[in-house]
């Protein structure tokens, strides 16, 4: 069965930085994509990053643009997510998923998801 697991999460102080990453089994994953998603408490889940099965082309929010990178490593079936210069806005539950074919912003076209990892930046 297919599953994703993210790790990195924790604690970090305002201007701070963390990688999350994510590593996928249970089937092959050539020619998905793979995004992160964010869920604040009270908040409608919404789009971090995405980035497409080559790595070559990748797309955030506008939010985490210029401090957020995407990343992967597909030999290791990871994708990782570096966030810096952090802030307390950034304060959520991470998720990653994957879908077959080109990348989305979009939660609904993505077929798996992880468990979440949380994320809090202190002030």
């Amino acid at each position: 069965q297919v599953q994703l697991v993210e790790s990195g999460g924790g604690l970090v102080q305002v201007g701070g930085s963390l990688r999350l990453s994510c590593t996928a089994s249970g089937r092959s994953f050539v020619g998905y994509a793979m995004g992160w998603f964010r869920q604040a408490a009270g908040k409608e889940r919404e789009f971090v990053a995405t980035i497409m099965w080559s790595g070559g082309a990748s797309r955030y929010a506008d939010s985490v643009r210029g401090r957020f990178t995407i990343s992967r490593d597909n030999a290791k079936n990871t994708v990782y997510l570096q966030m810096n210069n952090l802030t307390p806005d950034d304060t959520a539950v991470y998720y990653c998923a994957t879908r077959a074919g080109v990348y989305s912003i979009y939660e609904r076209d993505y077929d798996y998801w992880g468990q979440g990892t949380q994320v809090t930046v202190s002030s």
